[in-house]
């Protein structure tokens, strides 16, 4: 009877396991895109070249991410989109992490726009 039980909770287990692996990963993901969106923007605003802020943005992020940097006259946006699969095991369906930081555009910085 013991043998049984195993056998239908193991699968069950393991499922929660995967997903629940995951969803840490899908949370630090997105923390890893704020913080390089932050400081791709902070850098954007004071006027630095945005080439070279992609390329900064870029290598804190996971490989396949997809960047948007635009600068006005007002502000300054970082647009960041990184693609998530799932465990194969799992069956769920892949994620696609998105998240922006905005900042103030410092007077003299020049209006580009990258993508």
């Amino acid at each position: 009877m013991v043998t049984a039980e195993i056998a239908v909770a193991l699968p069950a287990l393991v499922l929660v396991l995967v997903t629940s692996l995951w969803a840490v990963r899908i949370a630090s993901t997105q923390v890893a895109c704020t913080d390089a969106a932050r400081s791709g923007a902070r850098a954007a605003a004071r006027g630095e070249p945005l080439p070279a802020v992609r390329a900064v943005v870029a290598r804190a992020l996971p490989p396949g991410a997809q960047i948007r940097i635009s600068r006005n006259v007002e502000t300054t946006r970082v647009d960041v989109a990184v693609p998530t699969r799932p465990p194969a095991v799992s069956g769920l369906p892949a994620l696609l992490i998105r998240t922006h930081a905005t900042a103030a555009t410092e007077p003299g910085a020049h209006s580009q726009t990258a993508k």
